[in-house]
């Protein structure tokens, strides 16, 4: 298995490095090596999965002593699960690509860096040794930002690459000093070895390592406060939404939490994660519930799903946790995948224009349908029993932490099936309003949503026997849950149906959710104008001072010269007349020298 493992992060690497060598026009090329790298990735994560053990490869790269930097890769069951997810939505997004970026004149890059955005996952799936995880992190967040800002032709993609690399890098810069904390206190960046050390440390070390970690993660996941970086980043073209969303970057922070769960078990740490991810899920819910734009209204369903992911945690169920990753996995790679048809098909991102698609569109709206049933809760479909089984740690746990989960998730999930309503109401139902003719998409569009509708409806089941997590049903918290889910979406069909040709979700409430309840500008009050101003401050002093200083000191050296210069240019007469006056000046101090040492 050893090879195996290697592949898993080696193989799209390698793909994604050719890639970039391949010229522009060659798209048949870039292609396969695209699909044939992630493709040897997917085969090496379903024979992990299936052996169903955990299998190890150890590299020793320094050895400073007392301290072991490693190259370890483990695979143990959860982490094969998770790289199938992975390789799968990742192969599935090349395939979509082929066909959504078709006129595309830089698809060949793109490709490329998707090879490198996979292989980078996957080595934070699989690394066994935190300074390598932090390497495929790094590279994720680096490759995000080519991603996101792929299409130059919008304005406003720049702005979001540049802000998502930003906004991650202020968690990363915690991730790093946590992992500093733990590899130097406890003298190795091995996970394993650090597991097995974590529950006898020192709480004040524990607590001084976590939460610069929790920081990393919530700046990945984008989760409050570091949570604004996501709904801008669907500038992005919506394949690559999808791999960012469902299974890669966003649940990057998510599965390092479940990685390093013993040293998130302390109460604090908990209440903590418990708060964040409340406050997330509930304000995430509700920008959703106001937003027009179909991939923002699937944008902010993300920040609000991974929050679950962050809840599970902090109730210490991190199988929980990590099946409500791969059913998001599924049924949010399908939801931006059909948007991405959805869009293909009106020309634009706005459900306004949408409408009345359900008819010549039936493998989008079918496949779409079970999507959002699954973001709704709806059982027996797998966003059902996955969300179950976190509310259900959180309603048996006796702490702070879960009281908090459960009351704030099933508020969000009456919301969720509220908003998931709404946008499938208004993008397949009542009249149309836009000139195209509704259709499917080609194949190599169609193919992926049907694909990805299989776990969205089967994951319940193999969640049921128990890959993951062992779930089963509770009356309490199940039974309010699914009230409220049926409340919300009974809610949002009575409005609709009231006048379907008006959006109802409005007025001047809705637009300030919509917005992220203006925290976008709280930022840029209180983060960006200062900092900008220091800059600014800086420079100032930097010109002024320290520029000022040295340039000073040439201009007056330079003034003096020229003197000096002027001096040794004058005519033979005033040299003569200077010399004669030096001697004389050299005589008299001589001659008084003289007489005052004879005196």
């Amino acid at each position: 298995m050893i090879e195996v493992i290697w592949l898993l992060p080696l193989a799209p690497a390698v793909a994604g490095l050719a890639g970039l060598l391949v010229p522009l026009r060659r798209r048949r090329a870039a292609t396969a090596l695209g699909l044939t790298g992630i493709g040897v990735a997917l085969v090496s994560s379903l024979i992990l999965a299936v052996a169903g053990t955990t299998a190890s490869a150890r590299r020793v790269l320094a050895d400073f002593g007392d301290i072991v930097v490693e190259a370890n890769l483990i695979a143990e069951p959860v982490a094969a699960y998770v790289a199938v997810a992975v390789t799968v939505v990742a192969w599935l997004v090349q395939l979509y690509s082929t066909a959504y970026l078709r006129d595309d004149e830089r698809y060949v890059p793109y490709a490329a860096q998707v090879s490198l955005f996979t292989a980078a996952m996957l080595l934070v799936v699989t690394a066994d040794d935190l300074i390598l995880l932090l390497v495929g992190w790094e590279v994720m967040g680096a490759c995000s930002y080519l991603l996101i800002g792929h299409d130059r032709r919008l304005r406003e993609a720049p702005t979001a690459a540049v802000k998502a690399f930003l906004v991650t890098r202020v968690g990363d810069v915690g991730l790093l000093l946590g992992i500093v904390v733990l590899g130097v206190h406890f003298g190795t960046f091995n996970i394993t070895a650090l597991l097995l050390a974590i529950p006898l440390a020192d709480p004040g070390v524990l607590l001084a390592a976590g939460l610069p970690i929790l920081a990393g993660a919530i700046g990945k996941s984008a989760q409050f406060p570091l949570h604004t970086w996501l709904p801008d980043a669907m500038a992005g073209p919506t394949p690559v939404s999808a791999l960012i969303h469902a299974a890669t970057m966003v649940a990057a922070g998510a599965y390092l939490l479940y990685r390093l769960l013993p040293l998130f078990t302390s109460d604090l740490l908990g209440l903590v994660l418990a708060m964040i991810a409340a406050v997330t899920m509930v304000t995430a819910a509700l920008a959703a519930l106001a937003s027009d734009d179909l991939k923002r209204v699937l944008a902010w369903s993300t920040v609000s799903q991974v929050a679950f992911m962050f809840a599970g945690i902090a109730v210490a169920a991190g199988d929980a946790a990590m099946f409500h990753l791969l059913s998001h996995a599924a049924f949010k790679a399908l939801l931006f995948l059909g948007a991405g048809a959805v869009i293909h098909m009106v020309a634009s991102n706005a459900m306004f224009r949408m409408g009345g698609l359900r008819r010549g569109a039936p493998v989008t709206f079918w496949t779409m349908t079970l999507g959002f049933a699954a973001l709704a809760g709806l059982p027996p479909l797998s966003g059902f029993w996955s969300k179950e089984g976190i509310l259900a740690a959180a309603a048996a746990a006796d702490t702070s932490a879960g009281t908090i989960v459960l009351w704030a998730g099933i508020v969000t999930v009456g919301i969720t099936a509220a908003y998931a309503t709404r946008a499938w109401l208004r993008t397949f139902f009542a009249d149309r309003r836009s000139p195209a003719r509704p259709h499917d998409p080609g194949p190599a569009m169609w193919i992926p949503l049907v694909v990805l509708s299989v776990p969205t409806v089967l994951l319940g089941a193999a969640g049921f026997v128990g890959p993951v997590a062992v779930v089963e049903l509770h009356v309490w918290p199940t039974v309010p849950v699914l009230a409220v889910a049926a409340l919300g979406a009974g809610g949002m069909w009575w409005r609709w149906r009231a006048n379907p040709a008006v959006d109802p979700v409005t007025g001047r409430a809705a637009a300030f959710a919509a917005d992220g309840f203006g925290f976008d500008g709280v930022q840029d009050r209180l983060v960006t104008r200062p900092l900008r101003g220091l800059a600014r401050a800086v420079r100032r002093g930097d010109t002024g001072l320290v520029d000022g200083a040295v340039e000073g000191v040439g201009r007056s050296t330079s003034a003096m010269a020229a003197l000096v210069a002027q001096a040794h240019t004058a005519g033979v007469p005033r040299h003569l007349l200077s010399a004669l006056a030096g001697v004389a000046v050299i005589v008299l101090v001589g001659l008084a020298a003289y007489w005052g040492g004879f005196a």
